[in-house]
């Protein structure tokens, strides 16, 4: 009932983008730009507007399984969240390798203990994003990705989380590209993660595409460069299968 709440609230979905959705200069040129481009729903398609592909009839069959959600935290929450996340990166180097050579130039910690107002927001993901059924994970994943950070293709291990996994965006906007998995040379479908949005991945797009968040000289949107800052994701997800 809350993200049926959150859909209709949330209505239309076919709008420009906010200026609050990019942090620099650059940013603000690349929005100019997508609004001469007339970033909005074509035409005669059900396709979402933060879904692009030269495959038109994949990305309308991947929607159902990534959704995002714009907006779904206010600038002061956004602020009060990196608060309490941002102690913890002090003591932490970026590191740029990886146990499965995924992730170049990021920091990770995890998280059980909020205040109270941002304990609120991590119930709301929860109630959005996950079935009153779904067994979440007790701790909240948070990666941290350098301004020239990425991360690669690479689809999350079975042994480490479930079907559903939803984020928070924080600091910048982003460009995840999803390809089928196994198949490096597939027409990608490129979904717009905007400051302060909320990803849901699951079932197809969660098992049987790879995802990936472009590095900055390669985040793109329609054409439109999509400047790319350090990005801090804040993550919850369901427990594996036994």
């Amino acid at each position: 009932m809350a993200f049926i709440k959150f859909i209709i609230n949330r209505l239309p979905s076919c709008r420009p983008y906010g200026l609050a959705a990019f942090a620099t200069r650059e940013a603000t040129k690349g929005l100019m730009q997508l609004r001469r481009h007339s970033i909005t729903c074509p035409l005669g398609t059900n396709l979402p507007h933060y879904l692009y592909s030269q495959d038109e009839a994949k990305a309308k069959n991947l929607a159902k399984d990534m959704l995002v959600l714009e907006d779904f935290i206010t600038q002061e929450e956004e602020e009060l969240l990196f608060s309490e996340i941002q102690p913890a990166f002090k003591r932490l180097k970026y590191e740029y390798s990886h146990w499965d050579d995924a992730i170049h130039g990021f920091r990770e910690t995890e998280k059980t203990n909020w205040s109270s107002e941002c304990n609120s927001i991590i119930a709301r993901v929860r109630e959005t994003a996950f079935d009153s059924n779904d067994q979440i994970m007790p701790f909240v994943h948070i990666l941290d990705l350098a301004e020239n950070g990425y991360i690669k293709a690479h689809v999350d291990s079975i042994k480490f989380c479930g079907r559903t996994i939803a984020g928070i965006s924080l600091l910048s906007a982003s460009i995840m590209r999803l390809k089928l998995d196994g198949k490096p040379d597939d027409i990608p479908v490129d979904i717009l993660l905007q400051r302060r949005s909320l990803y849901i991945m699951k079932d197809s797009a969660r098992y049987d595409y790879t995802h990936e968040i472009l590095k900055d000289e390669e985040s793109h949107w329609k054409g439109v460069h999509i400047p790319r800052s350090r990005r801090i994701s804040v993550i919850r997800r369901i427990e594996p299968s036994k």
